[in-house]
Parts: C-alpha cells; structure tokens; sequence
C-alpha cells in the first residue's frame, strides 16, 4: 500500500538533501502516517485508517463523519 493518508491525500514530496558543501542529491519528504483505529459515533465501531497526524487534528475538529463526507470515503468498506 502507498504511503497516501486516507482522509486528506498527503503524500510524500520531492525535494533535496544540501550538504555542507552545497551538493544536492534527491530525497523525499514523506508525510507523517500512522495506522490508527478511530472511533465511528453513528457507525456505532471502530475503523481503522492510515492518516497524517495533521488529518488526526482535524478529525477532533470537525469529526469523522465530515471528514469522510468531504474525502468522499465510504466508512462502511473499512
């Protein structure tokens, strides 16, 4: 599975490594994934989803179900 949170589409992004003498080499910035089981209030379970901790702040914002709604995600599949 790729490194995409599900919620939010954060991804890993391109960029360099500068050394000390200024030579680049590529490397990526990958987003900052976790694994987490969230609670569903009106699917009355739990669901499990890769998501950035950023999307992990929103969620306890907004709340799962808006979240879901906007990313058009089924919870139901999870």
């Amino acid at each position: 599975m790729s490194r995409v949170c599900q919620l939010t589409g954060k991804r890993a992004n391109n960029a360099f490594s500068v050394s000390h003498s200024h030579r680049r080499t590529h490397r990526l910035q990958e987003a900052n994934l976790q694994w987490k089981r969230v609670w569903w209030p009106q699917g009355k379970r739990w669901v499990r989803l890769r998501l950035s901790t950023k999307a992990l702040k929103t969620i306890e914002k907004k709340g799962l179900q808006a979240m879901a709604k906007e990313a058009g995600i089924d919870l139901n599949k999870f």
